[in-house]
């Protein structure tokens, strides 16, 4: 008798390796940065929702993702779970964020690279299909500049010529700067075979725009990339919230973290002044860091909030461990402000809080009509749309 093991009638056989996506009609852009930080996630915000106002249908996809969140077992890209609770995208969020980038996945990628090679941009290509299935448009968010990724051969220039799209490059304001590198990511798009349609500038002061708007756009158009945007520079979506500044100095709530997400920290003071000279910072906006054995700061604190109802500080950040008395906790906990005990001293969350890079999170609601404001305000969707 043969040894040979019985086929199982019922197993499918492997579907072949996808080395590009299968859909070829949707229309689709991607969006790319020159830095990190350069407010490539904020654009993207706001394009697809200027995107939404034009085509019924649009997709999203970050097919290399660096920094996830854990969604029931599986890893997904922060950024594509941000945009899946705001615009509620109608696709499975796996297919949103197919790969992403944790601890052990470069060096696995070096000792085998053919291997994975194949099988990660197989994922990104079915990913695609699936979030493009139906959809008119589809916004595709590259991960850093255009040469991020090239240590497991999928820069974002190679991504992008996987899934065969245009680009857009996003870069902070100013003329030489951003020429010089919207031209150096421009060749790296370029060597792939990738149209780069346009550049978007952002975080640019005001009273600057039409001047860098003027003179960029010139630079630019002798690179052959049309300036599609000019973007100011908005306080509040670089002004973190209490619930991220307690996040960042590893804090312990005392009080108000219901409270939390609609209260930001515009100005931030170190109580190292007496009672007196602390009344004129009791307002909305202001965040006190003090040590809890400041009963006259507590105090003064807690007086302005029972007089002024719901408009007094964004929050109290107590310090060095300290905790007040407990009869002010008591009256602290009468009140709605966000209090928060710190383990390091006033200098220390202080110096934290203002190197805090600021990213847009789900609860940060005050934000995303600010965002979709700016694009359609600022962004020429009509030159950008011409390109198709």
């Amino acid at each position: 008798m043969s040894s040979e093991p019985t086929a199982n009638p019922f197993e499918q056989p492997a579907l072949p390796l996808l080395t590009k996506p299968t859909n070829t009609e949707t229309k689709r852009i991607f969006v790319a940065a020159t830095r990190m930080n350069d407010g490539k996630t904020t654009t993207c915000l706001g394009l697809y929702a200027a995107l939404q106002a034009l085509y019924p249908r649009v997709g999203f996809i970050k097919p290399v993702g660096q920094r996830f969140v854990t969604i029931e077992g599986t890893l997904i890209d922060e950024d594509s779970y941000l945009l899946d609770v705001i615009y509620k995208v109608s696709v499975p969020i796996q297919s949103m964020s197919p790969v992403t980038i944790d601890s052990t996945l470069t060096r696995r990628y070096i000792k085998q690279p053919a291997e994975m090679l194949a099988a990660l941009e197989d994922k990104i290509c079915r990913a695609f299909d699936r979030v493009s299935w139906e959809k008119d448009f589809t916004l595709i968010e590259g991960t850093g500049h255009a040469g991020v990724g090239s240590v497991f051969d999928l820069s974002n220039a190679r991504v992008a010529q996987l899934l065969n799209a245009k680009v857009i490059l996003v870069s902070p304001g100013g003329i030489g700067r951003p020429i010089d590198e919207i031209a150096l990511n421009k060749a790296l798009f370029d060597k792939a075979g990738v149209e780069v349609i346009g550049a978007i500038l952002n975080k640019v002061e005001p009273d600057k725009m039409d001047m860098i708007s003027e003179y960029a756009g010139e630079g630019l158009r002798r690179l052959g990339v049309p300036l599609l945007g000019v973007l100011p520079i908005h306080r509040m979506l670089s002004t973190p919230s209490i619930s991220q500044i307690a996040e960042e100095i590893d804090g312990r709530w005392l009080n108000g973290h219901w409270n939390a997400p609609v209260h930001r920290a515009e100005r931030v003071i170190v109580g190292a002044m007496t009672a007196k000279g602390i009344v004129d910072y009791l307002q909305p906006g202001v965040v006190i860091i003090t040590p809890g054995d400041r009963d006259d700061i507590i105090l003064a604190a807690i007086s302005s909030a029972q007089l002024s109802g719901e408009k007094t500080i964004s929050g109290l950040i107590l310090s060095n461990d300290i905790m007040p008395h407990p009869k002010l906790m008591d009256l602290l906990e009468q009140t709605e402000i966000p209090v928060i005990a710190a383990h390091r001293e006033c200098y220390d969350v202080s110096s934290r809080i203002h190197s805090m890079t600021v990213k847009t999170q789900p609860q940060d609601t005050d934000k995303f009509p600010v965002i979709k404001k700016l694009i359609m305000d600022h962004v020429d969707m009509d030159r950008l749309l011409a390109a198709f």
